[in-house]
């Protein structure tokens, strides 16, 4: 098999037994992107002087016998995570020159690391959809079917990892976005516990639900990426003084008479047959593996969506409000006066799918409306919030559907935003309650395209869902499949 088609640990293994090096794994990977990504258009920008730099450094740290489990290992980042002196856009015209002048902290926890950063993989445009078609620059497709989509808004770091474009990535997760793609790439997709993973340096779309999270090849690879990232950060007022945790220690447990609650509420009208029979399919893997299953009800999980669409538009309204032409960014050149200018660098600047949710989120803002709109969304999230609770009272886990659907085609849904949201709508309640989710491959559709299983913990629960996802995986071989238009 070829270097670009392995795991971070496999690779860790040839790496220390001294068969290969850094400088060979990242020329692969480049090779990879360079014979595949004019099909699959995962990346925005690809910096592999960079690359093959600290490919070369970490080798040197190798040589010593030091570094750890991601030195030497090439990653692709999500565009909207800062990275110092390369560009990071957004996916936005207005950002499309944006270079940073330092780094996030979750990149500088990759550097230290000794990861080797590939470049800036496609969004959404600032995080906003669900198939990766609101980019500015391009449309991301979905490695296992060119036509179809790969989900969004991390559809590059998912379409990335899958098409064996660099060995992990990192996302973003405001209501799905890691987790959705995920599945429709069939691979392995965390959203940390809000507050688990520094958000310094990650341009904000909604501050109370954006979230930092890895999309790896297997459940293995994704415990060794949030070692590296997660943990206190006093540049993130929002992160959680919690003590650093070793994920890969909670994998090789077994997982018999852990409870997983099967909530009632995600099996009804909307969820396709063919998802519904691959996740069924799991619960059933899962009880021969010695877990029980319990029904739960979440019985505010109908609202979810609507409220989503309230709270997260309200604080992009809030958030965007500084790309004006002045500070950074795309500036009209044309305009002649002040409020001109912003008018029209805005106009200019953000794309439909942006534009439409400013508009959302400051009429809910607004006076008159505030009480009626956001503040009586956040009274209903303290409630998705209070079932999840009660949920937990009764179960370990908790198992979903990540998508109704598998993905849809290119251009299907895109003149529909109204169904396009609902492609989110078993992935928002985690974020809107802050708790750790994560996509696991669990199937293929008729048309070959993958399903995911979603497993969901209490907060800062991430290692009760990886030694599930682990076991799991473990007991079936959706995750080592490969897209065959590809290969």
């Amino acid at each position: 098999m070829q270097l670009y088609a392995l795991t971070i640990h496999a690779l860790r293994e040839l790496l220390l037994k001294k068969e290969v090096t850094s400088v060979e794994i990242t020329g692969s990977v480049l090779a990879r992107i360079k014979e595949v990504d004019h099909k699959v258009h995962a990346y925005l920008t690809l910096t592999p002087e960079v690359a093959l730099e600290q490919a070369r450094e970490a080798d040197r740290i190798l040589q010593k016998g030091e570094g750890g489990p991601l030195t030497g290992i090439p990653m692709s980042i999500k565009d909207v995570v800062c990275t110092e002196g390369i560009r990071t856009t957004c996916g936005s015209y207005i950002l499309k020159d944006f270079v940073p002048i330092y780094d996030a902290t979750v990149i500088r926890r990759l550097k230290e690391a000794g990861a080797v950063l590939l470049g800036k993989v496609n969004m959404d445009e600032f995080a906003m959809g669900s198939s990766t078609e609101n980019s500015a620059f391009h449309i991301t497709r979905n490695p296992w079917r060119l036509d179809y989509i790969p989900g969004g808004s991390s559809g590059g770091s998912a379409a990335a990892v899958a098409a064996d474009e660099c060995i992990a990535s990192l996302g973003s997760d405001t209501g799905g976005s890691i987790r959705q793609p995920a599945a429709h790439c069939g691979v392995v997709g965390l959203k940390p516990t809000y507050g688990t993973v520094s958000r310094y340096g990650l341009v904000a779309f909604a501050s109370s639900l954006d979230q930092i999270g890895p999309l790896t090849k297997d459940v293995t690879d994704c415990a060794l990426v949030l070692n590296a990232v997660h943990g206190h950060d006093p540049l993130d007022s929002t992160s959680a003084p919690r003590p650093r945790m070793d994920y890969t220690k909670a994998l090789v447990k077994g997982i018999k008479g852990i409870k997983i609650g099967i909530p009632k509420e995600y099996f009804g009208p909307g969820l396709s047959p063919e998802v519904e029979k691959s996740v069924r399919n799991a619960i059933e893997t899962l009880s021969s593996l010695g877990a029980e299953t319990v029904e739960i009800s979440l019985p505010h999980t109908e609202y979810a969506v609507a409220i989503y669409y309230i709270i997260a538009p309200a604080e992009a309204s809030s958030n965007l409000a500084r790309y004006d032409g002045v500070k950074y960014g795309y500036r009209d050149a044309e305009a002649k006066e002040l409020l001109e200018m912003y008018e029209k660098t805005r106009s200019g600047g953000f794309g439909a799918e942006v534009k439409r949710r400013i508009m959302l989120g400051t009429y809910a803002l607004s006076s008159g409306y505030y009480d009626a709109y956001y503040k009586k969304a956040s009274q209903v999230r303290t409630l998705i919030a209070e079932d999840f609770k009660k949920g937990f009272d009764r179960c370990d886990v908790i198992l979903t559907p990540v998508a109704p659907t598998p993905p849809f085609k290119i251009g299907e849904k895109v003149n529909d935003p109204f169904q396009m949201y609902l492609s989110d709508i078993f992935t928002v309640p985690a974020n809107l309650a802050g708790l750790p989710a994560i996509s696991v491959p669990c199937g293929f559709s008729a048309e070959g395209l993958p399903v995911g299983i979603q497993l969901l913990g209490n907060h800062f629960a991430e290692e009760k869902i990886l030694q599930v996802a682990y076991n799991f995986e473990s007991e079936t071989d959706f995750h080592t499949k490969k897209p065959a238009l590809l290969s």
